[in-house]
């Protein structure tokens, strides 16, 4: 598994457990999941930081 596909982990297998292609098109759906684990991730890490 190169770093790329492991950044695309959560938003690939999101889309395998819909049933759709996630290099076709359901690149979208993909990109929605990573960048909400991503973001909520980040915000944790954040508010443990700060806090």
């Amino acid at each position: 598994m190169t770093l790329p596909e492991a950044f695309l982990w959560p938003g690939t297998k999101a889309c395998e457990r819909l049933g759709v292609d996630p290099e076709g098109e359901a690149g979208l759906i993909r990109w929605m999941v990573n960048t909400l684990v991503y973001l909520v991730l980040s915000l944790l890490v954040v508010w443990v930081v700060v806090v």
